[in-house]
């Protein structure tokens, strides 16, 4: 099972940069899309499809916002839309489509750098993440979630982590939820189980210097069920071309979707 996951910054403008003929040649099962930035009836056309994989969409009400997707060559048995949180899912940040083994969420965390509203309205997804969590322990299925978390879990995920371990996305609070759910609740950091190397980051601002510099974050995740992590066998994170201002996050499981 090969799973790809991307947040594309506008879909639109991925598209337009070639995103869809790269996932393609792929030969992926899965793809999860966040920041869509348009509805379903604006990915009409061929171009924002991919031969031979089912879309499920989960858009924002609010136009040229937010918005997950999940592509597969399977059918979902079924999906979930929204959290179970109005304010967010009124977003569009979750997504979830089951199939016979194996589940799998499309997410989109909110950033909390705007200001210290955005940051508790944070802290509120990932106490109505905790608690989807409890309810999909109940449904049998191994997970992965995939997703932008807008948050960098150790040192080794932000190039200059020293100036921004008090800033939104690697303060102390969120590092510990991050603890939590790699140690206490036991799921599993796809890539780390089998990259611990330096300098592998997802995302890189669009100001100075960064992508050249690779003065980027690992905030771009696939979290696995415990009984998945043992099945991972390689991760890629792609940078030849650029889509978005992240880079997709490719992730091979010994498991069949």
């Amino acid at each position: 099972m090969r799973v790809v996951t991307f947040n594309a910054n506008g879909l639109r403008s991925a598209a337009r940069k070639g995103f869809f003929p790269w996932f393609a040649r792929q030969r992926a099962d899965v793809l999860c899309v966040q920041e869509l930035r348009a509805h379903d009836e604006q990915l009409v056309g061929a171009e924002f499809r991919a031969r031979g994989f089912h879309r499920v969409l989960a858009s924002a009400e609010r136009p040229g916002y937010s918005g997950v997707a999940i592509y597969s060559r399977a059918e979902p048995t079924s999906v979930v839309r929204g959290i179970g949180a109005d304010e967010f899912d009124r977003e569009g940040r979750y997504l979830e489509a089951r199939f016979a083994n194996v589940a799998v969420v499309s997410a989109y965390f909110p950033s909390g750098s705007s200001g210290p509203a955005r940051q508790e309205a944070k802290f509120r997804f990932l106490a109505a993440f905790d608690r989807r969590l409890a309810e999909l322990a109940r449904v049998g299925l191994p997970y992965v979630f995939c997703g932008d978390f807008n948050m960098a879990h150790k040192n080794i995920d932000v190039k200059n982590w020293r100036a921004n371990q008090d800033y939104p996305g690697f303060t102390p609070p969120e590092r510990a939820w991050l603890d939590s759910l790699f140690t206490a609740r036991a799921f599993v950091d796809a890539f780390r189980a089998v990259n611990q190397e330096p300098h592998q980051y997802t995302w890189w601002s669009n100001r100075g210097q960064a992508w050249a510099n690779n003065v980027g974050w690992r905030i771009d995740y696939q979290v696995v069920s415990a009984s998945l992590g043992g099945a991972v066998q390689s991760a890629a994170i792609y940078k030849r071309r650029r889509f978005s201002d992240h880079a997709p996050l490719t992730i091979d499981y010994d498991w069949e979707l």
